[in-house]
């Protein structure tokens, strides 16, 4: 069997808190994601959800322990080499989208694949299969704020993919969402991840669309479960 696109080991990671001393938010967590799967991370706020992705993603740094991301040991990588596997190798979504607003939806998913070399001409014609795979094609033109929440969240998934990652974390992607509009929307998050091939860890307080996962992993006073 191939080695897991994401493997977290004795990941460990607390914060200093004035008087009451280091917290520890994240205890020897081990985790691993393969490509093809989609993972659900469940824990209430505030139970180290967004420390463990960020630190999946090389947005921070744990106290101890190892991150690989495609078979590789990334921890003690340089600031500009965790820049470029996160460019390359690690797609985000947010809770909200983020998108620059003064760009058109087909410029957001084109933006971060010229950054990257990527020809004018294919990083569009990735752009407009990726907003077709998730059905708002005919929003291509559109700005965020002539867009629905759900059409706006959609864009941020084609973007976060834009780069053809192996790995994408997504931080409650449909937690401001009502409840049929995210549907929708992880019904459209799914359709990517399995055409993508791609290990997807998603952190949801919703336990429906955990139960469409193939695996629900809870953080629990900072462990994984």
């Amino acid at each position: 069997m191939s080695d897991p696109m994401l493997r977290l080991a004795g990941v460990e990671k607390g914060y200093n808190r004035g008087r009451v001393g280091e917290v520890l938010v994240l205890q020897g967590v081990n985790l691993e994601v393969r490509r093809g799967e989609m993972v659900a991370l469940v824990a209430p706020s505030g139970a180290g959800k967004s420390t463990l992705l960020h630190i999946a993603g090389l947005l921070d740094s744990a106290d101890s322990g190892t991150v690989a991301i495609g078979g590789k040991d990334v921890t003690g990588l340089s600031d500009r080499r965790r820049t470029a596997v996160r460019r390359r190798e690690v797609g985000f979504v947010y809770q909200f989208h983020h998108l620059l607003p003064e760009f058109t939806a087909l410029e957001n998913i084109v933006l971060p694949q010229l950054a990257d070399g990527v020809a004018r001409g294919a990083a569009e014609a990735r752009a407009e299969a990726l907003l077709t795979e998730v059905g708002v094609a005919a929003r291509a033109g559109h700005r965020p704020a002539a867009m629905s929440g759900g059409e706006q969240q959609r864009v941020a998934f084609c973007r976060a993919l834009a780069n053809r990652p192996g790995l994408l974390l997504a931080d409650e992607p449909t937690g401001n969402l009502d409840p049929g509009t995210a549907d929708q929307v992880f019904g459209a998050l799914e359709r990517l991840v399995r055409g993508e091939g791609l290990a997807a860890l998603i952190a949801t307080h919703n336990l429906e669309l955990a139960a469409r996962m193939d695996r629900v992993v809870r953080l629990d006073q900072g462990r994984v479960v």
